[in-house]
């Protein structure tokens, strides 16, 4: 029997709330790899009312303090390296020499914004009015909706969650249909580092649950890699919302 892939929302791993699953397979081999939890509209609305919860908290939590669970986390990821570059590998075809250098990208980034918790600097400014000055100051702005691809499935995810997190931000990610097992064991080292339930929550599934993610009332940042056809329909969707949209495609 092949393990199922669940989604983690609120702290808690849990499957889909109508049961239905997909399954993933090894493309050298082409044998089943898991049965995945797929997130229908219910599953998104849960993972985002979980982190519009935890983003109370966390957006209130000390940058630097956000920085040191970051730390934790990078060093997770390189004591579990191997493993995750074994099961990116299982589940994409890379060889291990580029899904090691994929999981390596990953920790030079959360090492690199732990630091950047004691770098979130704002800046004065001149201003027509005598004996006042402009402030402008960094914040947060709530949930983040994040949809990635399959073909770098460690280290692009990275690239999102961690900044978005230490700038207190909190997280709502789907990851690629194709590598759902390497999100998970991602997620479950930062689940491990320490960070709190509802901060980073994982959704399994394909386009219609990324269109639930982005159509999200509660999400108000989109971030996507993928293709430039996906894209722009991401784009599309968000921007009637007038949610901020950022994409790379190609």
């Amino acid at each position: 029997m092949t393990e199922l892939v669940r989604n983690f929302i609120g702290g808690e791993w849990v499957p889909g709330k109508n049961g239905t699953t997909f399954g993933t397979f090894n493309p050298a081999t082409e044998e089943k790899i898991s049965d995945v939890a797929h997130a229908q509209k219910e599953d998104v609305d849960a993972a985002v009312d979980a982190a519009t919860t935890a983003y109370k908290d966390w957006r209130l939590m000390p940058a630097p303090r956000r920085g040191e669970i970051l730390y934790r986390v990078g060093q997770l990821l390189m004591e579990r390296k191997d493993d995750l570059a074994r099961l990116a590998t299982q589940e994409m075809g890379k060889i291990l020499e580029e899904t090691r250098g994929d999981v390596q990208e990953a920790i030079d980034m959360a090492y690199f914004m732990a630091g950047e918790g004691r770098r979130l600097m704002g800046y004065t400014a001149p201003v027509e009015m005598p004996n006042k000055f402009g402030m402008a100051l960094r914040d947060s702005v709530g949930v983040v909706g994040l949809i990635t691809p399959w073909n770098f499935p460690v280290a692009v995810p990275s690239w999102k969650i961690f900044p978005a997190l230490i700038a207190g931000n909190t997280v709502v990610w789907k990851p690629g249909e194709d590598t759902p097992a390497t999100g998970a064991a991602f997620v479950k080292g930062c689940e491990d580092a320490g960070l709190p339930p509802g901060v980073l929550n994982i959704i399994q599934g394909a386009g219609d649950t990324g269109h639930s993610l982005v159509t999200h009332p509660g999400v108000r940042i989109i971030s996507f890699t993928g293709s430039t056809a996906t894209g722009i329909k991401v784009y599309t969707a968000a921007a009637q919302l007038g949610k901020k949209v950022t994409l790379e495609m190609g």
